[in-house]
């Protein structure tokens, strides 16, 4: 029995390299685009055929280019002989206010984080409409698509239009047996204390999912994991009824909204009393 085929996007690290690395302990073969990480994206290639025995190749694939998802759908499908998923999973937060975004800053998460979700979706429903493939398209969006924050308009508006989107797609795909679903992630911590300190300096203190995590309900900032459980049980045969659906992976993050309590009691929590307080009253 010849292994199911997937394309992942953006997953040479973070949420991304979660979902490809599951995906190939089960069996997928799989072909994964990267942006910048060429080192990291080599790296886990071989680490996963070298671990899991299957097909896997990663293309660069700067996707905020018009023209470069549709080259890249062409690379991997070519490389894999098929395709039974696509995960759309590159992206990148820009939060700013609209008073000082820049218009470069507008066009580039407008074409990364919709456009090429889009494309991508439309050639991924049509090469398996085609080929009579009963697939399953998954798209990686946010909880910000769900719940408005300072800064983030345009981010979390284009994951709440592709949160809108999938469930019209959903509809275009389903008389070919084809799903499309999104995993909205919440707080997921994409990075190690060393990456923070490598990566990105004194700009975020080192503790800073440790911190966040505390003031989330179930009092853990989310993993690459996390989100790669909840993108494999969508693309299984489990998940073979549920289509046009948007998954949120965070926690009880945005549950509480406005925190119902603030005291310097209570501020280790964002949402207000813990269960061993709420017990002991």
């Amino acid at each position: 029995m010849s292994a199911k085929k997937a394309i992942v996007t953006g997953g040479s690290k973070g949420i991304g390299s979660g979902i490809v690395r599951r995906l190939a302990a089960q069996g997928w073969d799989v072909v994964f685009s990267y942006g910048r990480h060429a080192e990291d994206a080599l790296a886990l290639r071989d680490e996963l055929k070298n671990a899991h025995g299957v097909r896997c190749e990663c293309f660069a694939a700067a996707l905020e280019v018009p023209g470069n998802g549709k080259r890249l759908f062409e690379q991997a499908t070519e490389f894999l002989g098929g395709l039974d998923l696509l995960v759309n999973n590159a992206g990148v937060t820009i939060l700013q206010s609209i008073l000082e975004m820049p218009e470069e800053s507008i066009d580039y998460l407008i074409n990364l984080d919709f456009r090429n979700y889009i494309v991508m979706m439309q050639l991924a429903i049509r090469y398996m409409a085609r080929r009579g493939t009963k697939g399953a398209v998954i798209n990686i969006t946010s909880s910000r698509g769900q719940r408005a924050y300072p800064g983030d308009a345009l981010y979390g508006g284009l994951k709440a239009g592709l949160n809108r989107a999938i469930e019209s797609i959903a509809l275009d795909a389903a008389p070919y047996g084809i799903r499309v679903n999104n995993v909205a992630p919440g707080a997921i911590c994409i990075r190690t204390k060393e990456e923070i300190v490598r990566e990105l300096g004194d700009k975020v203190p080192t503790d800073f999912w440790d911190v966040l995590g505390q003031r989330i309900p179930l009092e853990r900032a989310g993993t690459p994991a996390d989100i790669a459980d909840a993108v494999a049980f969508l693309a299984s045969e489990q998940a073979s009824y549920i289509t046009g659906v948007t998954l949120r992976v965070d926690g009880g993050l945005i549950l509480p909204g406005m925190p119902e309590i603030w005291s310097e009691e209570f501020t280790q929590h964002g949402w207000g009393y813990s269960k061993k307080e709420k017990f002991e009253e």
